[in-house]
C-alpha cells in the first residue's frame, strides 16, 4: 500500500515513498522450537535435514528427536536461557541441531563465521561473552583447535569448549533426563527473547553484534519462504553460510516453518555439490548470491545435471546481472526465482521479487516491501519521506527490526530511531508501484562476492602495522567478485614501501580472506575536503585509472 499526498498544482496525487506490507496470514507468535514441534507433529516422517556430502538424513520426528536430546544435553552441561553459546563451523548438520537446541532452551546463538581468524575471534567470544563455543576441529586451511587454544586463555567468560565429532558432542546426546523437562523450560520462554547474535562489520573497527528475537528471524524466515511459495514439498539446496542469515534463516527456518527439507549440498560452496545435490535430491529451489550462479552455470558439465526439479531459489547478497537471471531461468529452470534485499539487521528480508513479477522487475528491483513490514525512502539530511522516483536513504520498520547491537545501547540509537524505523545507510529509489531499487550507499561498505565488508575494521587493523602511518580502504570494480579491496596506504618515515603482497602476509591469520585488500597503493597524502575529511569517492574514481578497470 502506497502513501499518497494530494498536490493542487498539477491537479494529481503526488506519491510518496512509503510501503507497507499487508497479508492476510498473521504472523507467527512462537518460539522457535515450539514451531518446529508444530511441524514435526504435522509431518513426522517427511525428510527435514539431508546431508549430501555424507548421506545422513532426518525425519522431522529424527530431527526433533535428536535437538531434544542436544537441548537436554546442553542444560545438563550448565546451559540456561540467556547464555550464549558460539557455533563456529562450516555448513554441517550439526550447526543446524545446534541452531534449534539452542532455541529450545533459550539459549542464545552467537554465530561466527567459519573464516575468521584469531584477532577476530576472540573479539568476538569476549563481546558477546560466550560461556560455550561449538566448533569444527578445522575447515579447510583453518586449524579451529589451534585457534582456540590461542584465544581461550584471553576469555574470561569461555568455560567450555566443544569440538565436534569429540567426546564432548557425543557427551552432550547421552544425558538421561525427562524430557518433560524440556516443555517446563519452554514455558518460561517468550518470543520476544533474544535467540541470535549475528556479527556485522562495523564502521567503528569492530563488528557488532545484531541481536535477535524469536519472533524476527521465525516470523522473517516464514513469510520468505510464503512469498517462494513453499509447502511440506519443497527442498531446498541451502548453498549460502549457516552463520549468515541467508542459510540459518531464509534456509532452515523457512524450510521447518513450512514442512519443506533443508538440504545441505557441501560444507562450503562447491558449484558441482550444489548441482549435485540439487539432481540426487530432486530439490525445488536453490539458494546463492549471484557468483555462485555465475560459477555453477560456468561447470564445463553443466548440461549434464539434471535440474529439472528445480522451480524457484533466491539470489541475494549483491546486484543481480541481467544476463545472469535470464541464465538462471532458462538454462536451471528457476522460472519463479526471487530476489531478496535486506540486511543482518533486520532479520534480514525486507523487499522481495514475487514469482509473478516480470523478468525486468527482478533484475531492475529488488522487489517489494514483504507482509507485516512497512519501507519508506527518505532525505537523508531531513528525515522526510521523498516523492516517487526520487532518491534516498532506505528505512524499513516492522516485526524484522533487530533488538539491537549487543551492549551497544549507543551504537543501536545510530541506526534505529525513536520511531523504530532502522536506517539501512542504502541509497534506494521507490517507483509509483512500490518496487524499490537500491542505487548506492551512504555507509561505505564493500560487497565483495556477497560478504558485507566495512572498510573501518580493516583500516584499524592496518594502523597495527609498525611501518603504517595511515590507511584508508576502498572498493574497486572486479567482475568475478563485483567489487575487491584496495588500500591506500601512507608509510612511515625510512619504513619500506608495501606490497600487496607483504600487507597479504601482515593481514593472513588475522583477518578473514576476504577482508584482505587485493591491491596496494602507497601515497603521499590522501585526497581531502576543505574540511579534512578524506575523499573516497575520489579515490575509488582515480584507483579505477590507476588499475585500468575503466570498463
Amino acid at each position: 500500500m502506497l502513501e499518497t499526498e494530494h498536490d493542487e498544482s498539477v491537479g494529481a496525487p503526488a506519491w510518496r515513498s512509503y510501503a507497507s506490507g499487508t497479508s492476510d496470514v498473521a504472523l507467527i507468535g512462537d518460539t522457535i522450537g515450539a514451531d518446529l514441534l508444530r511441524t514435526a507433529e504435522r509431518f513426522p516422517e517427511r525428510d527435514a535435514l539431508v546431508e549430501f556430502a555424507t548421506g545422513r538424513r532426518w525425519t522431522y520426528r529424527e530431527f526433533v528427536a535428536d535437538v531434544d536430546s542436544l537441548a537436554l544435553g546442553l542444560l545438563a552441561a550448565g546451559i540456561s536461557k540467556g547464555d550464549r553459546v558460539g557455533v563456529w563451523a562450516p555448513n554441517r548438520a550439526e550447526w543446524t541441531l545446534v541452531q534449534y537446541a539452542t532455541a529450545r532452551i533459550g539459549a542464545i546463538l552467537v554465530n561466527i563465521n567459519p573464516s575468521y581468524r584469531v584477532h577476530e575471534l576472540e573479539y568476538v567470544l569476549n563481546q558477546a561473552g560466550v560461556r560455550m563455543l561449538i566448533a569444527a576441529e578445522r575447515f579447510k586451511s583453518s586449524d579451529y583447535v589451534d585457534m582456540v587454544e590461542r584465544v581461550r586463555p584471553r576469555c574470561a567468560a569461555l568455560e567450555q569448549v566443544v569440538f565436534l565429532g569429540g567426546d564432548r558432542w557425543a557427551g552432550l546426546f547421552d544425558t538421561v533426563s525427562d524430557r518433560g523437562g524440556l516443555a517446563e523450560v519452554e514455558a518460561g520462554l517468550s518470543a520476544d527473547d533474544p535467540v541470535n547474535i549475528q556479527y556485522t562489520s562495523g564502521t567503528t573497527g569492530f563488528p557488532k553484534g545484531a541481536t535477535l528475537s524469536h519472533h524476527n528471524i521465525l516470523n522473517n524466515g516464514f513469510f520468505v519462504g510464503e512469498l517462494c511459495g513453499y509447502t511440506e514439498a519443497d527442498r531446498v539446496a541451502i548453498v549460502p553460510p549457516f552463520y549468515h542469515c541467508f542459510g540459518m534463516v531464509m534456509g532452515n527456518l523457512a524450510c521447518t516453518s513450512h514442512g519443506a527439507t533443508m538440504v545441505i549440498p557441501a560444507e562450503g560452496f562447491e558449484p558441482s555439490a550444489a548441482l549435485g545435490a540439487v539432481q540426487a535430491e530432486r530439490c525445488t529451489s536453490l539458494y546463492g548470491v549471484p557468483t555462485m550462479f555465475i560459477a555453477e552455470l560456468g561447470l564445463a558439465d553443466f548440461a549434464d545435471y539434471d535440474l529439472s526439479s528445480l522451480r524457484t531459489g533466491i539470489m541475494a547478497g549483491s546486484p543481480c546481472p541481467v544476463e545472469v537471471m535470464k541464465q538462471v531461468i532458462e538454462r536451471m529452470g528457476m522460472t519463479e526465482v526471487a530476489i531478496c534485499y535486506g540486511m543482518t539487521e533486520t532479520s534480514p528480508v525486507s523487499v522481495q521479487t514475487r514469482a509473478d513479477d516480470s523478468l525486468e522487475r527482478r533484475v531492475s528491483t529488488v522487489g517489494r516491501v514483504g507482509p507485516h513490514l512497512e519501507v519508506k525512502i527518505v532525505d537523508p539530511d531531513t528525515g522526510l519521506t521523498v516523492p516517487c522516483g526520487e532518491a534516498g536513504e532506505l528505512c524499513t520498520r516492522g516485526y524484522s527490526v533487530m533488538l539491537g547491537y549487543w551492549n551497544e545501547p549507543d551504537k543501536t540509537a545510530e541506526v534505529i530511531d525513536s520511531a523504530r524505523w532502522m536506517h539501512t545507510g542504502d541509497l534506494a529509489v521507490m517507483d509509483e508501484h512500490g518496487y524499490v531499487s537500491v542505487t548506492g550507499r551512504i555507509k561505505d561498505m564493500i560487497i565483495r562476492g556477497g560478504e558485507n565488508i566495512y572498510p573501518r575494521e580493516i583500516e584499524e587493523f592496518l594502523y597495527t602495522c609498525p611501518d603504517v602511518l595511515d590507511a584508508q580502504v576502498i572498493g574497486v570494480p572486479d567482475s568475478r567478485y563485483g567489487e575487491e579491496l584496495m588500500a591506500w596506504v601512507r608509510m612511515r618515515e625510512g619504513a619500506e614501501e608495501l606490497t600487496a603482497e607483504t600487507l597479504r602476509e601482515f593481514c593472513a591469520g588475522s583477518l578473514a580472506h576476504y577482508k584482505i585488500p587485493r591491491y596496494v597503493h602507497v601515497v603521499d597524502e590522501f585526497p581531502m575536503t576543505v574540511t579534512g575529511k578524506v575523499r573516497k569517492v575520489e579515490m575509488r574514481e582515480q584507483a579505477v585509472r590507476l588499475l585500468g578497470l575503466d570498463t
